[in-house]
């Protein structure tokens, strides 16, 4: 046997009792859920955790234990869950749930709360006294504002601040005056929680910034997805169960602007081909000069805008092409209406004669 095997045998069998037992429930503890995380929980009173356990009750469990035994237990799974030893240090715990990794992240961050700071420690971020009423009589508490940098000063019987202060920035140490002013303004300028180190689920390892989603983002990109993949459907005529409705809306509008165009007298088209026409008709009557030749309701009239008889299409997909069968249709009609030996047209040029006395 090599030293280094010797001396492994040694370590294990001096493993008291108490610790096996520690391992094997740790253990246990891992794999009954699918998701296995790593948290630190230094600098959280115990009063503080013991409510965070509650409010993760039914969701979530933390298991605490020494260091070691953790890394122990990790490395006895396997796995890929030993990957999570790199995490296991400082005051940590196990975190196990069997919701998903960016579930369990989410839900952590929620759990946190505000919490004064105390001198010594790094502030996480800038810490700011707001403007507005300290609510502290007139006193030594001026001079104490004033010292840490806020304006401050007594107006109408009472400390004021006068405007808004920044006091400190982030990564600087709170000093014990700063200290004692956030604790008498009430100001508790960091969050006390649960930060999720690392977690491993269906064999993958997550570490905190891969789990902090922007949701509505997230959501808005999809939808802006699945808009785009409708379209591009749409405009290629390819038929889903989504944008069937809107082929076959677009399918009937086209039919219908060819019915107009082609001046078929269908009974679903008769309505625009005589709003068309009527257009067309008042269009000419404004441009003719001589009101005494034209019919009393015809006269002082401005020439209306064309009817809209293009495809009837779906608002969300884009158009690329538009026809110019209203024009042709007037020159047609135009034509219509100066060919008097045409056979084809004798009732509209009767049409139109009677329409001009």
């Amino acid at each position: 046997m090599s030293n280094s095997a010797a001396t492994a045998a040694r370590r294990t069998d001096t493993i008291p009792e108490w610790k096996r037992e520690e391992v094997n429930e740790l253990v246990s503890f891992i794999d009954q859920y699918e998701s296995i995380g790593i948290v630190n929980v230094a600098g959280i009173p115990s009063r503080q955790l013991q409510s965070m356990r509650r409010d993760l009750y039914g969701s979530a469990a933390i298991r605490m234990s020494r260091n070691t035994l953790t890394t122990r237990a990790l490395e006895e799974v396997g796995n890929g869950y030993e990957e999570l030893t790199t995490f296991v240090a400082g005051q940590v715990a196990l975190v196990g749930t069997n919701d998903n990794p960016f579930g369990l992240y989410k839900q952590l961050e929620a759990s946190k709360t505000p919490a004064p700071i105390s001198a010594g420690e790094v502030a996480p971020n800038d810490i700011v006294i707001p403007e507005g009423d300290t609510g502290v009589d007139p006193g030594p508490f001026v001079g104490e504002l004033q010292q840490v940098g806020a304006s401050a000063r007594i107006m109408d019987g009472s400390i004021k601040v006068t405007e808004e202060s920044q006091v400190l920035d982030s990564g600087e140490e709170v000093s014990s005056e700063l200290a004692g002013v956030l604790a008498e303004l009430g100001i508790e300028p960091k969050e006390v929680g649960l930060d999720l180190r690392g977690v491993f689920a269906d064999g993958v390892l997550f570490e905190p910034d891969e789990l902090e989603l922007d949701i509505d983002a997230y959501q808005a990109d999809i939808q802006s997805a699945a808009a785009g993949a409708r379209n591009l459907s749409v405009n290629a005529g390819y038929p889903t169960a989504q944008t069937t409705p809107t082929l076959l809306a677009n399918a009937a509008g086209d039919a219908k602007a060819l019915g107009v165009s082609a001046g078929i007298e269908d009974p679903a088209v008769l309505p625009d081909l005589i709003a068309k026409a009527d257009a067309q008709v008042q269009s000419i009557a404004a441009n003719i000069d001589d009101e005494d030749a034209l019919p009393k309701e015809l006269q002082d009239i401005d020439a209306p805008a064309q009817p809209d008889t293009s495809s009837a299409t779906d608002p969300e997909v884009d158009q690329e092409t538009e026809t110019d069968s209203d024009t042709d249709g007037d020159d047609d009609v135009a034509a219509d209406a100066d060919d008097d030996t045409d056979d084809d047209d004798d009732d509209g040029a009767e049409g139109l004669g009677a329409m001009f006395g």
